[in-house]
C-alpha cells in the first residue's frame, strides 16, 4: 500500500475533524486506528512487521536499535502512533 493509499484508508476511519499522525515508510504493517477516551484517535502498527520493513535495509540487530530509539521512542503529540506486539 502506498503512503497516499494509507491516508486515504486512515481518514475513511475517523471522523472529518479528527486527525491521525501515521509512520512514514511502514504503509504494510498499518493494523488499525487505536482509541481512548477523550483522547485524540492514533494509528497502529504491528511491530514485527516494522521490524521486518526495515531488516530490508538493515542486519536485524541495528533494525531493533534503530526501532526501539527513532521509530516507537519518538514522541510526536497525542496523536503519536502506537506499535503493538500481536499474539
Amino acid at each position: 500500500m502506498t503512503e497516499q493509499e494509507l491516508e486515504a484508508v486512515a481518514s475513511r476511519m475517523i471522523s472529518p475533524e479528527e486527525k491521525v499522525m501515521l509512520a512514514s515508510g511502514f504503509e504494510d504493517a498499518f493494523v488499525g486506528i487505536g482509541r481512548q477516551f477523550t483522547k485524540p484517535p492514533f494509528a497502529l502498527y504491528d511491530k514485527s512487521k516494522c521490524l521486518h520493513i526495515l531488516q530490508q535495509t538493515m542486519l536485524e540487530e541495528e533494525a531493533i536499535e534503530y526501532f526501539d530509539f527513532n521509530v516507537q521512542g519518538a514522541y510526536v503529540g497525542e496523536s503519536t502512533p502506537v506499535f503493538v506486539d500481536l499474539i
